[in-house]
């Protein structure tokens, strides 16, 4: 005979086993953020954007600079100045399209934890920073060679490995302030008037105070963000430990405190 086993099917031996889900890699979010920076009109314009100025900056740097300021540390200075406008924009604009343009909605029901997101786009954009520095040096010794060809005037290269690093430092932070202030705010323009104010009006008031207040003037490098960060532009003697000690300080307070603040609203702020 046949026996038949009545012994009753727990529910949860009748469910099919799920899957096992796995997290989407960072690598693949920061390649993801990486394209979405260059597939929109205004970002393809505004890293078209960072070799137009560079090309013009070095251009008028042959045309307008004396012979004895034709030298390499001189190119990429004058370089860097447009190129410091654009890359806060684009950190900026990198981050807060998610809110103003409404695709957070589509990111952050793809990938849940916005923590992740945030920062594969901050990966994203130190990259294309470190890139634009590059790009920059690139540009700066090929007009270096063109303005010595074309004024007579020797070659010049002043500007040491150690140097550079600290130049290309210096651009990075200021377009992390530029990121900061993108997840801080979340709203295109009120980020980007928020970044002029921030390198701006206040360098300003700070130097004010530092010229018409004696107590002031000793206190500045250890508040004043832009005037602590400066000294990774001058190419000159590598710099000291108190100096490093002001970037640290400095950085913390204008820097990675409102970018964990700014972080923790992203995360739980309503996206809509």
């Amino acid at each position: 005979m046949t026996t038949i086993d009545l012994t009753p099917i727990a529910p949860e031996q009748l469910r099919e086993p799920r899957p096992a889900v796995r997290r989407v890699p960072l690598s693949r979010l920061t390649q993801v953020e990486l394209r979405k920076m260059f597939d929109t009109r205004s970002g393809f314009w505004l890293m078209a954007g960072i070799v137009i100025a560079a090309l013009v900056a070095a251009g008028a740097v042959i045309a307008f600079g004396r012979e004895g300021e034709l030298t390499y540390s001189t190119f990429a200075k004058i370089i860097r100045i447009p190129i410091a406008v654009i890359l806060p924009m684009i950190a900026i604009l990198s981050i807060t399209g998610e809110w103003s343009q409404r695709s957070g909605l589509t990111t952050f029901t793809l990938v849940p934890h916005r923590g992740r997101v945030i920062l594969a786009k901050a990966i994203s954009s130190v990259a294309v920073g470190v890139v634009s520095m590059l790009l920059v040096f690139a540009i700066g010794a090929l007009g270096n060679v063109v303005g010595s060809a074309v004024t007579g005037a020797p070659l010049v290269w002043d500007v040491s490995l150690t140097l550079g690093l600290y130049f290309v430092l210096g651009n990075v932070l200021s377009l992390l302030i530029g990121f900061m202030l993108g997840v801080l705010i979340r709203a295109s323009s009120g980020a980007i008037v928020a970044y002029f104010v921030y390198s701006g009006l206040l360098p300003t008031l700070f130097g004010f105070l530092a010229t018409s207040q004696g107590w002031f003037r000793e206190l500045q490098p250890w508040v004043d963000v832009q005037y602590a960060q400066s000294v990774l532009f001058v190419f000159g003697a590598p710099l000291t430990g108190e100096q490093w000690a002001n970037i640290g300080v400095t950085g913390v307070i204008w820097l990675v405190v409102p970018l964990v603040v700014g972080v923790r609203l992203a995360v739980r702020s309503e996206v809509k």
